[in-house]
C-alpha cells in the first residue's frame, strides 16, 4: 500500500503563506503542515490551525534566521551581536563544528518555541526544522529529547529518497540544472541517515519511510508532483511543500521562494492531482495517522 503525507512548512512566516497552507488543505492534497513558533505570522497561523482541526499542525522548529522565543541570555551562543540566529544551515553547521554553538542552548530554544506553540492551544502531531537543521546529530538530539518530554512522538526523516520527476516547460535546461544541484547537495548529507535512524529508535521515534521534496524546492509544479506520485513506493512517503499566496509581504520577506510559493499552491489545488492519487490508489494521510 502506498500512502502519502504532504506536509506544508513554514506555517507562521507570513499570513500569505498561512492563507496558502490553509487552501492548500481545503482544496487540495496537503494533509500536515508545520508552524513557525517565532514566524511574524504566528498568532494568525495558531489561529487558523484551531479554526481547522482536521489539519495536523506539527512543530516547525528554527534555529536558522529571525530571533529566538527564548529570552537572549538563555541562548547566547546561538545569537549574533543583532540578537538573530545564524542565516544559513552552513553557518550553523560550522558554528556546532567549531563549538561555538552549545547544544544545551538549542534545547531552551526548542522547548520555548514548542512551549508557545503548545500554548497557543495546538495539539503538536511531529516535528521538524527549519532547513533541515535536524540533519546534524546535535540538532537532532536536542530535537528528540525536548520533543519527546510533551509527548511528541513523530518526526520528519530529512533524508532525501531517490527520485527523478519530470520538469517540462520551456524553461527545463534551466529547472534540471537547479534540481541536480539541490539534489547532490541534499544526497550529500545522505552519509548521516543511518545515524538519524538510531536517534531516532533510539528515542521511540516514529518517521515515514521515506522523504522528498528537498530538492524541488522552488521547483514544485503540477509535472514534478506528478513525477513523485508515479515514483511512490510501498509504505509511507512524506513530500515537503511551501505554498503560499504571493503578495507584497512576501515578496518582502527574506525567502529565496516568492512566486514560486503560488506556483506551489496552484500545483497543489489543481483537480487533476487528486485523480491521479486515486488512479494509483495512492492514500493521502497526516501526521496524526502516522502516529
Amino acid at each position: 500500500m502506498k500512502k502519502l503525507i504532504v506536509n506544508a512548512d513554514d506555517f507562521g512566516f507570513t499570513a500569505g503563506v498561512n492563507t496558502g497552507i490553509v487552501r492548500a488543505f481545503e482544496r487540495g492534497i496537503v494533509t500536515s503542515a508545520t508552524i513557525m513558533a517565532n514566524g511574524n505570522a504566528f498568532e494568525d497561523a495558531a489561529e487558523r490551525a484551531r479554526a481547522n482541526p482536521g489539519l495536523a499542525v506539527g512543530g516547525h522548529l528554527s534555529i536558522l534566521g529571525g530571533r529566538p522565543v527564548a529570552p537572549p541570555r538563555e541562548v547566547a551562543s546561538l545569537i549574533n551581536e543583532n540578537g538573530r540566529m545564524p542565516g544559513t544551515l552552513l553557518e550553523l553547521i560550522s558554528r556546532l563544528a567549531c563549538g561555538v554553538v552549545r547544544t544545551g542552548d538549542i534545547e531552551r530554544e526548542f522547548r520555548a518555541q514548542l512551549g508557545r506553540i503548545v500554548g497557543a492551544g495546538i495539539h503538536l502531531t511531529h516535528v521538524d526544522t527549519h532547513k533541515h537543521a535536524h540533519m546534524h546529530p546535535r540538532v537532532m538530539e536536542a530535537l528528540l529529547r525536548v520533543a519527546g518530554e510533551i509527548g511528541v512522538r513523530c518526526v520528519r526523516n530529512p533524508f532525501e529518497t531517490v527520485h527523478w520527476p519530470r520538469l517540462w516547460g520551456p524553461s527545463a535546461r534551466v529547472r534540471w540544472r537547479e534540481y541536480l544541484t539541490q539534489y547532490v547537495l541534499s544526497m550529500g548529507m545522505s552519509m548521516r541517515a543511518r545515524r538519524f535512524q538510531r536517534l531516532a529508535r533510539r528515542h521511540a521515534f516514529e518517521m515515514p519511510d521515506y522523504f522528498c521534496g528537498m530538492s524541488l524546492t522552488g521547483l514544485l509544479d503540477g509535472a514534478a508532483i506528478r513525477g513523485v506520485v508515479e515514483s511512490l513506493r510501498e509504505g509511507t512517503t512524506e513530500l515537503v511543500c511551501h505554498p503560499g499566496v504571493y503578495d507584497e509581504e512576501l515578496e518582502n520577506s527574506p525567502t529565496r521562494l516568492k512566486r514560486e510559493r503560488q506556483c506551489e499552491l496552484d500545483a497543489l489545488t489543481d483537480s487533476a492531482l487528486l485523480r491521479c492519487l486515486r488512479e494509483r490508489e495512492i492514500i493521502l494521510i497526516s501526521y496524526r495517522e502516522l502516529a
